[in-house]
């Protein structure tokens, strides 16, 4: 869902990168997971706010800059049953990776290792044979997504 990226003043609020949109949707969910030191930690939000183009937020019992510092560069996670349903046609990046791509002639591109977002739509990036970038256009590029057999179906032509 995000990562602490920094500090905000003295009181022990942190600066968020948030991957949810629009940014601050992150605040809404206040039972934060914190990845520190390869564990899981349970957290929940006190205060949060949109400050500028971050969010800024203060957890319960960080109530110092030096605990805070503590925890710039973990990972948040929420358990997934808080995530609302993700409707037709859309999808929550965490369900595609992993899956395998197949191109409309039956060749295998490789599986999906990650998506990013580029502007003007998201790319799939597949590890295989070697890395593959497709660009995630529905009913042009993206043939289908079948999570019963975890195949993506293509239109791509490759070199």
């Amino acid at each position: 869902m995000g990562r602490i990226s920094g500090l905000f003043g003295v009181k022990g609020w942190v600066r968020v990168f948030s991957y949810t949109q629009p940014r601050e949707a992150i605040l809404d969910y206040g039972g934060w997971y914190l990845k520190k030191k390869g564990e899981w930690q349970a957290v929940s939000i006190q205060e949060g706010q949109r400050h500028g183009k971050a969010v800024i937020a203060h957890l319960h019992g960080v109530d110092d800059r030096d605990h805070a510092a503590d925890l710039i560069g973990c990972d948040i996670a929420i358990a997934r049953d808080s995530l609302p349903d993700a409707g037709a046609g859309t999808y929550y990046w965490a369900d595609l990776e992993g899956m395998r791509v197949v191109n409309r002639d039956g060749s295998e591109l490789g599986r999906v290792a990650y998506l990013m977002e580029t502007g003007a739509n998201d790319v799939l990036v597949t590890e295989g044979e070697r890395e593959r970038l497709i660009p995630f256009i529905a009913e042009k590029v993206i043939l289908d997504v079948d999570f019963a057999t975890g195949i993506i179906s293509v239109d791509w032509e490759w070199d």
